[in-house]
Parts: C-alpha cells; structure tokens; sequence
C-alpha cells in the first residue's frame, strides 16, 4: 500500500534543509535565503495535509489488513492440520522430526541413551513451550509497518533539523554581540586617542612647531574618519543583531509549537524499541532450539563413527589374517620359482663360459692374422710408394715433353688423369657388375631350392593352385630387380645392399587379393625339419620382427568377418606402414626444408658426441646412457639399424624406437660394453632417420703405462772444476697402469772425448765421439742397436739444440782459447776418463698410474771441456719404448770468472745515463791485476771504472757500468748495433795483465728513441661561434718501444683535450687519437702553441688557430636529448631563439661580430633551419625574425618512424619468401620442366665464349620475378604488414642529427627558403639533437596497423563512430594513460582501455561530430610508462548543400475536383558526401492534432495568420502526396520528387508544406504546396479575397450536393474586389487584372468553350476605370485576362473612393456569377514606395 506524506518529509527537503548548516549565516549571490519561520509554516500546513491523508490511509488500511487476517487464518489452519498434538512451532516441528529420524536410523545406540534423548526430549519440550508462549505475547503487541517508521525517521530528522536551526540562529546572535562589543571597544579607544591627539595639537601649536601640528592633524584627521566607520559599523551590526534576535524568537516560538509532536515521537519511539526487544528475545528462542538439535545430531553422528570404527577395526583383522595366509603360500611359490632360476642361470653361465672360450679363440686366431696382414700391408704400402715414384717421374717427363711442344702443361695433365680416373671407374664398375650378376644368380638358385621344398611341404591342391601363382610373379620380380640394377648401374649411383625377398612377402604378395597378409601364415608348416632350419638361413629368410614367427597360428581357421570400415582402416595404415619401410629400406630419404632454408648435416646429435669406454678392465660390465636430440628442422624418426662387425661380440645397444620425435626433443640408448679380451675397439653405433643414416662413434681402449719426460737435455751450464751442481728430471706417467723402471747410462753413448791440458798457455778444445760408431754398434743387444738407429737420428739436432742453450759467455771464452793448432791435443783413454755426469739416489723404482717421480743428476767437472752424457729409462712394460734423455755441462779453469757473462741493460733510451755493476770473482790464491777494456766503435758511449783494478784472491771485484747512448750509436757501432730491431751486443775484455789471460762477456741493450709524433703538425679550427665547440683530431705516436706517459700542460682555458684531460700512457709504437677542443670566449683571431710533455720532460708543440665568432643570434640550448621515443610517436622540446644585440657599443660590452670585423648592426636578425633529408625531425617555425632584446620560442619535435625503403625491402622479402613454397609445389611434370630447364641453363653456362649477355637472359627467365621495393604503395596491405613486423622486431636506435641554423640580419619573407637575404656562413648555429627510439610498447593492429584514424567527409552535426583496436606487444602488464582531447573539438574518447596483459588486444572507441564546414586534426597520446603512441585524428566536416528546382511555393493550379494532377522536384546534391533524405508532409505530421486544438485562423487578422495546412480531402487521404518518401542523393547527383495534388471536392484553399530532412533532423528545404479544385472546368482568379479562407466546420455531405445538382444549375453570385492604386502624380494608370481560365480534364466528357462577359462598363468609365477585353470565348485548357485600369477623374474627391460594382458572368456547363467590386484610391510615392 503507498502512502504519501507532506513535501517536509521528503528527501529534497532534507537536502535543502540539511545544506544551510554548512552555510552559516553566509549565503552565495543570486540565492536567497529561506526563513525558519516560513519552513515550519509550510511544515504545519503539511501536517494538516498529512492528517487528512492519513485518515483515508487508515481506512484502505484496515481493509487490507482483515484480508490480510483470512489469509493468515487460512494458512493456520492447513499449517495446524501438519502439526503434531503438541502445539510445536512449525520450523522447530520439522527440526524435532529430523532430530527423531537420525534417532531411529541409529540403531543399536538408540537404547544405551535412551534416558538421555527422553531428557534432551524433555528440555526441548519445555523451551518449545516456553517460546511458544513468549511468542504469544509477542502476538498481542501491534507491530509497526515500515512506513510508520519511515515517518518517525522522517519526523525526527526534522526535529533535529529545527533545533539544529535554534542552536545556529543562537550561535550566530552570541557571534553578533561579540562583534557589537569588539566594535563599541575599539569606538571608545578611538575616541580615547582622538582627545590625546587634541591636546597634543594645543601643546604643540603654543610651542610653535608647525611639522608637529601638521603631522598631529594628518592623525587626527584619519583617527576621525575610523571613529566614523566604526560608528557606522555600530549601527549596522546592532541592526543585524536585532534582526537575528528577532528571527531566533520566531524559531523558538514556532518550536513550542511542536512539544506535542515531539512526545508523540517519543512514545512511537519506545514502542519501535519494545517491538525490537521482542523480535531478538524472538530470534534467541528459535537459536536455543536450532542449538538443541544441532546437539542431537552431534550425538547421533558420534554414534555412527563408533559402529563404523568398530566395523573398519574388524575388517582389518580379517585383511591381515588373509594377507598371513597369502604371504605363507607366496614363500612357498618364490622358494620353487627361485629354485627353477637358478637352475637356469647355473646353465646359462655354463653356456656363457662355453662361449666366451670360443671367441677367446676366435680373437687370437684374428690377432695372429692381423700381423701377418701388417706384413703384407707393409709390402703393398712399399710398392705403392714406388709406383707413385714412377708416376711423378712419367709426369714429369709428360711435362717436358708438352713444354718442348709448346702445349698447354695443365691442361694436357688435367685431361689424363681425368682419362685415367674414367677407366678406373669403369674397370671398377664392370667387376662390380660381375660380381653383383653372380650374387643374383645364387640368390635365384637359393630362392628356387627353397620354393621347392616349401611345395614339397605343402598339400597337393595348395600346390597346385599356387604353382601357376608362385612362378608368374618371381619371374616378374627377377625381371624388374634386374632391370631396376641396371638402370642404377647406368645412372652412376651407389649400390645398396639387396636382401632377396623372402617367401613370406612372396606369399603375401600372391595371396593380397584374397584379403590375406604374410603375418598371418602358419610358419610351422612351411618349416619342419632341422635341415630345412638350415636352409633357411642358408636362404636369408630371417624376419626383422622375430616375435612375429613365434606365434602359433592355426592354417586351417577360418577368420571371422569384421566390419567394413574396420578393414578399410586396417588396410590403409597397412599400405602406409608399408610404404613407410620401403622407403627407410631402401634408403628413400626426405629432405626437410623449412622457408627460405633446409636442413644440412647430421639429422640427431648425440650427447656424448663419442662413446668411449676408457680403461676397461676385462670381465667387467660397463653402461652407458646416450642421449640423441633432433637437430632437423621438423619431425623426423629414428630407428637402430645395427654396430660395427668388431663390436658385436662385446658390445650390445638397447635402443626403444621413440616413433615421432619433434625438432628439438630426445630419445635415449643403452649401450652395454662386456669386455671379453684386453685390446682396444673402435667402430660406431649405425642408425637410420627419415633424412639419412647417420652414426655414433665408438672407442674403448684398453689400461695402458703412458709415460713421458718433462725435458729430454739437462743444461748445467759452466761450472768450474771441483764444483758440484744437481739438476732433476721429471718420469710422469699419465695411463692408468703403472710399471717399473730403472735409469741407467745409454750404451752407445760413452762420455766425451777430452784433451789433457799441457803446461801453460794451454788451450782446451773439446770434441765430441760419434754416437753411431760401428765398432761399438756390433757389441749392442738387438734392442739397443735398434734404439740405436733412433738416437743417431736425433742427435744431431739434441746437441745443436744444447749448444745454442749454452750462456754465451762460455761459448766466447772457447772461441778464444781454441786458437792453438790441432797437434797440442792429446787423447785420452776411456779409462782416464773420469765420470763428471752421474746419476743421484734414485735410480730405479715402481711409478704408479697416474704419478709421477723425480729423479736427480748430479755434474762434478774435473777436466776444463764441454761434457755429454746420454741416460736411457728401461721399463718393465713391453709396450712402453724405453725413454732417452740427456745431460750436457761445460767446466772452465780459467782464475776468474764473470758470474753474470752476459750483463742486459734491457731497453735504454737515447741521451739517457744507465748504470750497472759487473762483479768478477776470482779462484786464484794470488793478487791480480784486472784491466777493463770497450771496443773502440763504443767507447764513445760505453765505459767501465775503474778501467784497471786489483782483485785479491778468492774474492770478488766490482766495476762500474756506464752507458750513455748517443744520438750518433747507430753509425758508430757499426756491426754490434742491428738499426731495425734497435738491439746492440758490445763484447767487453777482462784481461789479465800478469796471466796474459783474458775473460770475455757481453753487453746487451735495445735502444730506442723517446720521441712522440703529433700529427698534423698544425690544426686550424676555422671559424667558430662562442656558443659551440668546435672538435679536431690528432694522432698521436709513439716511436718509442717503451710505454710513456704524456700530458698536455699549460693548456689556455678556450682549449680542452679529452680524454682523459689529455693525460695517459701511450703504449709502444701505438697510436692514439685525441680529441682537441676549442671554445671560443669572444670574437677574435686566435694563434696559440699547445705543449705536450713526457714524462723525462721532452716537449712537443702543436699549433693551433682558429677565428672566434660572436653570432647575432643565440639558442636558449644548443644540445636536446629526447626521451626514449617509440615509432610513430612524437616527443618534443621547447627552446628559444635570442636576439640580446641591442647596442653597438664594442667599448661596454662585446658585440656580434666574425674575428676583428665590423660590429653586426642593431636590428631584427632573421633565422633559418635547415633539417637534413630524411631525418625525423622537425623545428616549427623553421625561419622566423628576432628584434633585438626579444626572443622567439622555436618546437623541436622527434617523431621516429621506419623508412619506406626499410618497409619495402622488407615488403619484397616476404612477398619471396611466400612465393617460394608455391614455386616448390608443382607436379611432376613441372619438376621435369624445372629439371630440364637447369640442365639447358648449365649446359650454356659451361659453354666457352658464351656472352654474358645471354647467360643473363636465361637467369631472368628462369628466375621467379621477384618484386621491387620501390614498386610497393604504402596503402597496400603488403607494405603495412611489412611496417607492422618490423615494428614487432624493432629492438631500438640511437642517432645524433646535427641541424644548422643559419642568420641574416633583417626580415624573412615568412616561409622556409623564400628569403631574399644574405647570410655569412661563419655566423651559423648549431642544434645537436640525441634521439633515441625504441620500439612501441602497444601497436595498433586494426586497419593494418594504420597510426591515423581517418574519419572522412561527415556532415555537419552528424556523429561518426570508430573502433581502433590495440595490442600489448609487450613481456609484460600495461597501464595505458590518455591524453586530453580537446572539450571543444569534434572528437570525443568514447571507451578507453584502462590495463593490457601481454599480447591481449582491446578496442578503443572515437567518435567524430563535426560543427563547422572545415577540416579536423587532433592527436590523441597513448601514455604507456615512459613512452607515448601518437594516433592522428582526422575529419572533414561537410556542410551539406542541396538546390532545389523549385522556390519556395509550388502551385498546383487549378483541377478538376477527383481529379489528379503531378509535379516534378528536382533535388540536387551539390556537396561531396552522400546525403540520405526523407521527405515530410505538414499535414501528416505528428503534432498536427496539437495545432488544430488552436484558434481558428480566419479569427485573427491576416498579419497574425500563420496556417500552413489549409482544406484536406473528406476521404482521409492527402491532398498532396509525394514519392520517394525515403533515399539517398550520391554526390553530385540529382533525385527527381513526384508530388501529386488529388483533391476529392471544391476549394480554393488546399495547401500544405513539403520539408525535406537530411539524416533525419536537418532541414534542408521547405516547400509550399498550393492547390484549388472546382466541380466546374471554368474559375475566375485575382484581386482580393472576401471569403474566409477555412472551410466551414459543418461540411455538407456529397449527397446534398449531388442532388443540387440533380435540381439544375443555378446561378451562384461570389464577390471579387479589385483595389486600384493611383500613385500621385505619376503618368501611369493604375492597373489590375482578372484571369478567366478553362480546365481540361479527362472527367468532362464534352468540350464545350466557355464564355465570359463583364457588364455595366457605362458606369465604370464614368468613375475612370478602362477595361480591355472584357468579354470573350475559351476553349480547354486556355487562360485569358481582363485588364482594368484607372485614372482619377478630374472631379474625385479623395475623401470619397470610388466603389463600383459590375457583374462577371461565365458560362459553361453551368452559369456563374462574379460580383466584382471596383475600388480606386490616390496614395502618395512615399506610400506606394513602402
């Protein structure tokens, strides 16, 4: 039921109410503020309003609520009807019922807590009745309905509202009196002051001081005007807080009113409280009960689980009791079982060992025929080697014989090998062909003995009938191998192993059209006997599959039949697995390609690449997992095809067929390696994929004793004699097994031959015994003499080697001392020869796998020579070579020595001092005199001091060593210095000045230069402006082998080196490119010297010049570096152009100027930018005039994008690359067009003297034509899906563009290059600009990835809808961000998107509403992070323009009434969009009811008339109809309209009007639609109307008319005035006219012509008016005019008008008559103007 309650109730006067709180006092201009008084007068009002509506409420109330009483009582009723004899609760009725039921379904527990239920029975009987009880009372309280307690909320919000109110008004009255007190407050100090300043002025003026009274009277003058504002402020507030305590009182009074009210509320309040009390003590008496029950339940449910667990325990004991009993009987049978294996296994290693002893036999049987084949092997290596001899020697001879005959060498020889390499093939190819013939025929004969003995076999029918069978497809077979043999003989092709076929497939292939395959033969018939076994194998008719011959078949079953579609299914994967192994059997191989490539090389690779078994040991079992991927480019398969045949007897691999394995994916291979002897194997694991065999290698290699020296010679050096020195070697043995050895002297090789030193000056010389002397060389074992030969082979280099190892001080000091003769030399004996070489502890011993031993060797020189001695290391191992080392020493006798004979000063530099000391020690047990002496090509640049010194006995000497090298070393040294490395060896002399000895050694040093080299020697920086730096390159080079540091000193502070501030280390003969950069402070010529110093001090200087440029203008930034820019979008950067020239004064501050020159003249600067082509930049404006002091700001934008010839390339490459998967997919017949064509293209390649130009030709021909960027179009879609891939892959660039600016003085002509001035280059600007792009984070991928959204022509307030879809083509989540369009513009984000996961698309929505006949561009910024996506918005809004061929009426003339008469319109669009229209009429519009509820138009006068719609059909149809109703207008194009006018009685004032609306709303034109109807084919028109031009409302019915008719004609008199105005003074008469027509119509049967006549012309003349034409014929369809004209009379009077009468008569088919009133008047020019 709805109740409505007064409007102070509602919400918006809540709202309203609810607002002043905030406002205060204080209220806006233009509201007005609504008095509390008035608030509750309205209130009272609606609360008698309230009262009355309510006591009609109460009534409809009542009413329904004693409907609502049956209902209830209805419901009770069949509710009590369900209920139990206790009186339960409905709801705790159905819970108690559940709670019985769980109860009952218990079972057994049911009685154990019987007590308890009763008692739980007992409590919930009792708290039922309690609430029944409590809900009974509940009953007799009246509830209030939620619309009374809507009013209460209602009532005391208003309440609220109004003390809120009292409490306000009180607050503000307390604000107001403060403000009153603080105002008379500071009136009184005013006034205080005011009489202080008084006396002041007193005191002052009787002292004379005229400032001070000035002053005191200013103040006093001001303290009077504030004491009159606070008075007036005064006034005011009290006004005010009179007027609030006025309006206080009224609310507080108009609050009185309201205490009845109030303590209603109250009351209504605490019965809603009572009402809630009792519904929660409601709702705590129903969860009690649902508690009680939920505690039943509990129980009943711990009840089952008990019986469940009880059952669950039970059954588990019966479970382990049957697992006992089943695990005794499983001991039992695994007991038997284990027994019957080990049998089995006891027998297999039996047959195991049996075996292995077998091939244990078999491998050494093979071992002695591998070394009688090495011996044969040698012999056949021996005679190729000599035919290859003879060979070279016929070459060569063929060669001199060719050159003596002048031929061509290379070519004569290529033809013979090539001649004799054909018939090799072709010797080859027949012996191939031999053997091949012989091996078919065997194969023939053992497939026809088996036949035989299979018909044997057989029954007699089934021989019989396959005889014939049998014979006809083997010799089919024969005949097409053979054939099939030759034709791959002749084809030059390898040959592949040929596996006969069996007679299973032979069976299968006679018996395929009875429905039969090979699989399903009996073998156990066809097979019988051993011997047969043996022919078979004999016969090679082994399976593949060897399961499938061990399944029993029964010959003589009958197979049941099966479905066809099964069979069909069967059979098709039959042919294919067929088809299948055919190829992978005969090695039909697929070559995979992918696009634009194929694949090559292995199809899988292994992991491990080799399977190597390394140090195995025998009896051992070794695995190994490999794992094969598949590296083709698609599926491939992969089967084992078998091992090499020296791996089978120890090598087994389980491999499981994977079937299918994907690009990228794996299968897996065990490998099992049994060693059975202890020698190495290698061969390969062979497999077969779908591309081609392929193999894994294989090794295993046995433990072997490596072992190896770390050095082969031991160099002691010099030693002096009685000295003892120990050097040791290192035995490493890096195999797996370890051996003995032992280190022992070499047999054939004795020490060395010495000479015995004679008396004084002896001199030693050395000689060394041959190694390979043949008397010794009989006394060796065969082994050594065998190691022997090896030795004397590598002596000779060993003691090279030894002697160039030799300090070179030793070998300077024998130079010396061999210069006697040969006859002072004295052999010695071997047995005079002491040992001075010998071995240390370690001599022999054990070395381990793995390990390594030291063993030393000790030199103890006895006789002055150079000693030898040679070691050999036996070992235990046989196949370990014993190992050769030796040991070389030379001991001097010399009384002093140089300990370090060769003293390096390493690098030196020219100019430079180095020092160095040289000890010589001395052996002598006597003084010595020493003397230094430098050859005399150095001893400019080299000396020792002191150059002659004592060294006392076995002590030591030091000298000093000074080298100074000179510019001039180089052609003094002569010989010891080499100019091109730089090194220098200068030989030194000690000499003994007593001895007449002398002791060499050397001075080595590298010397080079310390110079640097700048090149260029001179930079000129040009011409450069103050506010840019200008860069030029040095290189700078080090002579020097030495590294050095330089630096760049003394710099000025307008030049910069970089990098590093021109400091460094420059390496060796390195170059180093350097940076000099000038900045010019000011406008001048500079000329200055840069200094680059090393670190020993050297300089070098490098000039420099340049001219500094003081330019007119300035850039605010002359570097911008954009943000991160993705493609197509847009990033930008404000700066600006200053022009601060604005004196010429050079004395006060600088000026522009270029150098020294002329200052540039004061006055507007223009500028220029000239952007490079092609660079994505843009500077708005480009060219632009500054006047001085001003600047203007100039936009550089980066908008990346990829360039058309990128897109193109790009374009083209896929285009090809789609064209070729077509161009490989042809038929065979093209593949053999295609082949042949190859072949024709080779054969004229190869042809010699061929023109380049048809080679060329036919590559064009048989080249697929591919397209050309340049031929591509940007709207085409391949260009766009190019540009949209390129976009994907982008992965960034960074460009610096540099962008001159250039400056005039004067002013530009406005657009870019279209000045006339003249510009110095010197003054030039320049913007560097670092740009980096990236590729978008979204892209738009609807119209094919198009960044501008073009709306095209729409019209003028019309609304165009777009979707534009987005992609995230990011790795991760997006937030996209929106620019804001512009509020004004016609383009409107309709939808955005708001977040993108990765790769999700979206669409966004824009819409286009033009409001002007222009063009729209807007760009709308996708924000994405850090960077934006610009798309372009684009419209055109077009005002459509139509014209009409008609104005703005269109009269339909006169008709027959029922008649029917047409008219065209033509409509022409001239706008360039296309217009869809409607057409309209008036009188069929929807308001014309609306209208006619109006005033009668012929009521109001004619200026105020404004009816459109006049007389309308009796019939209900429309006067005026038009067609079409409804189309389109193209562009340019013109659509005709057919209005038709079909009156159906008489009148002259049918009218209407046609509007034409464009898309619906816009009216494009109106058109009046007149039209008059008569019953009669003649009517009179003109002159002014007298009748009213609306029909009368009571419309005479047709049937009185047509009976009207029936009576006769009658003459109907009608009025006609025609007015006449005379213009004053004018020549001309005043004229007028009335039209009599005649109608033709198809309704008038007869043509009969009417005639008119106009009478009383006597008296129309007496008053001036002339007729012409007054009477006359008309035939139909003819017109005809009376013309009437007038002068005033002499004697008219103006007051008086001339009124005249005359009668028009037309006859017809009836007669008609026209009274025509005459009317003249004389008006004035200015009236008849207006």
């Amino acid at each position: 039921m709805c109740k409505t309650y007064p409007s102070f109730y509602q919400p918006g006067h809540l709202e309203r109410a609810a607002s002043m709180e905030d406002h205060e006092t204080s209220y806006s201009e233009g509201e007005q503020q609504i008095s509390p008084l008035v608030f509750v007068e309205e209130e009272e009002e609606r609360g008698e309003e309230e009262e009355e509506e309510r006591g009609e409420e109460e009534e409809e109330e009542s009413e329904e609520e004693e409907k609502e009483r049956e209902e209830e009582e209805e419901e009770r009723q069949e509710e009590e009807e369900k209920e139990d004899a206790a009186g339960q609760l409905p709801g705790v009725e159905e819970h108690w019922e559940e709670y019985e039921l769980e109860e009952e379904l218990a079972g057994g527990g049911k009685m154990e807590n019987k007590d308890t239920s009763e008692d739980v029975g007992d409590q919930s009987d009792s708290s039922m009745q309690n609430s029944e009880h409590s809900l009974g009372n509940t009953g007799n309280i009246q509830p209030l309905k939620p619309a009374d307690k809507i009013r209460i909320s209602a009532s005391q919000r208003n309440l609220q509202l109004l003390d809120d109110m009292v409490w306000e008004k009180e607050l503000v009255v307390q604000k107001t009196s403060d403000t009153l007190s603080a105002c008379r407050l500071r009136s009184r100090m005013l006034a205080k002051q005011l009489d202080h300043v008084d006396m002041e002025i007193e005191r002052e003026e009787e002292a004379g001081n005229v400032a001070a009274v000035s002053r005191l009277q200013a103040l006093s003058s001001r303290l009077c005007t504030e004491l009159e504002r606070e008075k007036e402020l005064e006034l005011r507030i009290a006004l005010t807080l009179k007027q609030n305590l006025v309006e206080m009182w009224q609310i507080k009074t108009k609050q009185g009113k309201y205490d009845i009210l109030r303590e209603q509320l109250q009351k209504d309040e605490e019965e809603l409280q009572m009402q809630y009390q009792e519904e929660r003590e409601v709702r705590i008496w129903k969860e009690k009960i649902t508690a009680l029950q939920a505690e039943g339940r509990r129980r009943t449910q711990k009840k089952r689980e008990e019986e469940a667990q009880r059952e669950c325990e039970e059954r588990n004991k019966k479970i382990l009791e049957d697992a006992k009993r089943n695990h005794e009987k499983a001991v039992c049978f695994l007991r038997q079982s284990m027994a019957r294996i080990h049998e089995k296994n006891a027998k297999e290693e039996v047959k195991a060992q049996e075996h292995m002893e077998r091939r244990i036999q078999a491998v050494l049987s093979l071992k002695t025929s591998i070394t009688s084949n090495r011996e044969r092997l040698q012999t056949l290596q021996n005679l190729n080697k000599a035919k290859a001899l003879e060979a070279k020697k016929e070459e060569m001879k063929m060669k001199e014989a060719i050159l003596a005959e002048g031929g061509n060498v290379i070519r004569e020889i290529f033809l013979h090998k090539r001649q004799q390499e054909h018939e090799k093939k072709k010797e080859a190819f027949r012996e191939l062909q031999k053997s091949r013939k012989m091996e078919i025929v065997s194969r023939i004969l053992q497939e026809k003995a088996s036949i035989h003995k299979q018909k044997k076999s057989q029954s007699p029918t089934k021989a019989i009938k396959a005889r014939g069978k049998l014979e006809g497809p083997l010799l089919q077979r024969r005949e097409a191998w053979q054939s099939e043999e030759t034709c791959k003989h002749a084809d030059g092709e390898k040959s592949q192993s040929w596996h006969s076929p069996s007679v299973c497939s032979l069976a299968g292939e006679r018996t395929a059209p009875q429905g039969e395959s090979s699989e399903n033969r009996p073998q156990d018939v066809l097979w019988e006997s051993d011997d047969e076994d043996t022919e078979r194998d004999q016969t090679l008719l082994v399976p593949e599959f060897p399961g499938l011959w061990s399944q029993q078949y029964d010959l003589h079953k009958v197979p049941k039949a099966e479905d066809p579609s099964r069979l069909a299914v069967r059979a098709m994967r039959k042919k294919m697995a067929e088809k299948k192994m055919e190829e992978l059997q005969t090695g039909i191989l697929h070559k995979q390609t992918v696009p634009a490539r194929g694949h090559k090389g292995c199809a899988f690779h292994s992991k491990p690449s080799c399977i190597h078994f390394k140090d195995f040991d025998v009896g051992q079992i070794y695995k190994k997992k490999i794992v094969l991927t598949n590296a083709s480019y698609s599926v491939n398969y992969c089967r084992l095809v078998g091992i090499s045949e020296c791996l089978k007897d120890f090598i087994s691999v389980h491999f499981d067929p994977p079937g299918k394995v994907s690009s990228g994916m794996s299968c897996e291979f065990l490998v099992t390696f049994k060693p059975m002897i202890n020698e190495g194997l290698e061969g390969e694991v062979m497999f077969m994929a779908q591309t081609g065999p392929f193999s894994v290698p294989l090794k295993c290699t046995v433990k072997m004793c490596i072992l190896a020296l770390d050095k082969e010679l031991i160099d002691f050096g010099s030693l002096v004699v009685g000295e003892t020195i120990s050097r040791t070697i290192s035995l490493t043995n890096s195999g797996a097994l370890g051996t003995r050895f032992k280190v022992q002297t070499s047999a054939g090789a004795t020490s060395t031959l010495r000479a015995a030193v004679k008396s004084a000056p002896a001199r030693v010389v050395t000689q060394h015994s041959s190694a390979c002397d043949p008397e010794e060389e009989s006394s060796m074992s065969p082994v050594a003499a065998g190691d022997q030969n090896k030795d004397c082979a590598a002596q000779e280099p060993r003691s090279s080697s030894a002697m160039e190892q030799l300090g070179q001080g030793e070998l300077n000091t024998r130079s010396d001392l061999d210069t006697d003769s040969a006859d002072n030399l004295v052999e010695l004996s071997p047995k005079e020869i002491p040992v001075e070489i010998m071995l240390g502890k370690v001599t022999e011993g054990e070395i381990g796998p793995f390990s390594s031993v030291k063993i030393p060797v000790l030199f103890v020189p006895a006789v002055p020579g150079d000693v030898r001695a040679e070691f050999v290391i036996v070992l235990d191992n046989p196949d370990c070579k014993p190992l050769n080392f030796s040991a070389i020493g030379v001991s001097v006798d010399v009384p002093i020595w140089v300990p370090q004979p060769s003293v390096d000063l390493r690098i030196c530099l020219y100019e430079r001092l180095y020092q160095d000391s040289v000890e010589v020690r001395s052996r002598a047990t006597t003084t010595l005199r020493l003397k230094f002496e430098v050859c005399r090509e150095l001893s400019k640049h080299m000396e020792l001091l002191p150059k002659t010194g004592y060294i006392q006995a076995q002590s030591s000497f030091s000298a000093q060593l000074r080298f100074l090298p000179r510019q001039s070393l180089p052609e003094d040294a002569g010989s010891y210095f080499n100019a091109e490395t730089g090194i220098l060896e200068v030989p030194v002399t000690i000499l003994l000045v007593d001895k007449a000895k002398k002791v060499n050694f050397t001075v080595h040093a590298i010397v080079t230069t310390s110079d640097l080299e700048i090149s260029p020697a001179q930079i000129n920086f040009g011409y450069c402006t103050i506010y840019e730096a200008v860069q030029a390159n040095v290189i700078l080079t080090n002579k020097s082998i030495l590294p050095q540091e330089f630096g760049f000193v003394g710099l000025p502070e307008f030049v910069e080196v970089q990098p590093n501030d021109g400091f460094g280390i420059i390496l060796p003969l390195e170059s180093l490119t350097l940076d000099i950069i000038f900045k010019a402070t000011k406008a001048k010529e500079y000329s200055f010297e840069m200094t680059c110093r090393t670190e020993i001090n050297r300089q070098f200087k490098l000039s420099c010049k340049a001219v500094g440029v003081h330019p007119p203008l300035e850039l605010s930034h002359s570097l911008v570096q954009f943000a991160a820019t993705a493609l197509n979008s847009m990033s930008s950067a404000t700066l600006d152009v200053i022009n601060s020239h604005v004196d010429g004064n050079p004395l006060t501050h600088p000026v522009p100027r270029i150098g020294s020159g002329d200052p540039v003249p004061v006055g507007p600067t223009s500028f220029e930018f000239h952007v490079p082509r092609g660079c994505p930049v843009t500077v708005t404006p480009s060219v632009g005039t500054v006047l001085p002091g001003q600047k203007s700001s100039i936009r550089v934008s980066f908008s990346p994008a990829l360039s058309d010839q990128q897109i193109g390339e790009e374009a083209a490459r896929r285009l090809s690359t789609a064209a070729v998967p077509e161009a490989g997919v042809q038929s065979p017949l093209g593949k053999k067009k295609k082949d042949a064509k190859k072949e024709q293209k080779k054969s004229s390649v190869s042809i010699p003297g061929g023109k380049a130009g048809s080679r060329k030709s036919l590559t064009a021909v048989n080249s697929p034509k591919e397209p050309k960027p340049e031929e591509l179009k940007p709207d085409s879609d391949s260009y766009r899906a190019a540009q949209a891939s390129l976009m994907r892959s982008f992965r960034g660039s960074f460009n610096k563009y540099i962008i001159p600016c250039f400056v005039a003085s004067g002013h530009a002509t406005g657009e870019e290059g279209s000045g006339n001035l003249t510009c110095s280059p010197h003054n030039t600007l320049y913007l560097e600009l670092h740009c980096p792009a990236v590729a978008p984070p979204v892209l738009i991928t609807s119209d094919t990835g198009n960044n501008v959204a073009n709306f095209g022509d729409i019209s003028v307030g019309q609304r165009m809808m777009k979707r534009i879809t987005i992609e995230n083509i990011s790795p991760g989540k997006l937030e996209l961000g929106f620019s804001v369009l512009n509020p004004n513009g016609p383009f409107l984000l309709v939808r955005a998107v708001g977040m993108l996961e990765p790769g999700e698309s979206k669409p966004l929505i824009i819409s286009f509403c033009p409001r002007e006949d222009k063009w729209f561009l807007e760009t709308l910024d996708i924000q994405v992070a850090k960077t934006n996506l610009s798309l372009r918005l684009s419209g055109h809004g077009v005002m459509p323009s139509t014209v009409c061929s008609v104005g703005e009426v269109l009269d339909m003339g006169y008709v027959m009434a029922r008649d029917t008469v047409t008219s065209t319109v033509k409509i022409e669009n001239t706008s360039t969009l296309t217009l869809p229209f409607s057409v309209q009429l008036e009188s069929l519009s929807p308001a014309r009811d609306r209208d006619r509820q109006k005033i009668p138009s012929f009521l109001t006068s004619s200026v105020q008339r404004t009816e459109i719609v006049g007389t309308q059909n009796y019939n209900g149809f429309s006067v005026f109809s038009v067609s079409p109703t409804e189309g389109k207008i193209e562009a340019g194009e013109s659509q005709d309209f057919v209005v038709t006018f079909s009156p159906d009685h008489e009148s002259l004032y049918y009218s209407d009007r046609l509007k034409v609306l464009l898309f619906g709303k816009q009216t494009a034109h109106e058109i009046q639609l007149k039209g008059a109807a008569r019953d009669h084919p003649m009517f009179v028109e003109g002159g002014v109307p007298l009748d009213v031009p609306v029909e009368s409302l009571a419309v005479t019915s047709p049937v009185a008319s047509q009976k009207a008719l029936e009576r006769g004609p009658q003459e109907a008199v009608r009025s006609l005035l025609l007015l006449l105005e005379y213009v004053e003074g004018s020549a001309e008469p005043a004229r007028a006219e009335l039209t009599v027509g005649a109608m033709q119509s198809p309704l008038l049967a007869a043509k009969k012509a009417v005639e008119f006549s106009l009478d009383n012309a006597p008296e129309l003349q007496r008053a001036g008016f002339a007729l012409d034409g007054p009477k006359g014929a008309l035939e139909r369809g003819q017109l005809k005019r009376i013309g009437v004209s007038w002068v005033p009379p002499a004697d008219l009077q103006t007051s008086d008008p001339p009124l005249v009468s005359a009668l028009l008569t037309v006859k017809g088919d009836i007669t008609e008559s026209y009274r025509v009133f005459f009317m003249a008047r004389v008006v004035s020019a200015s009236a008849a103007t207006d």
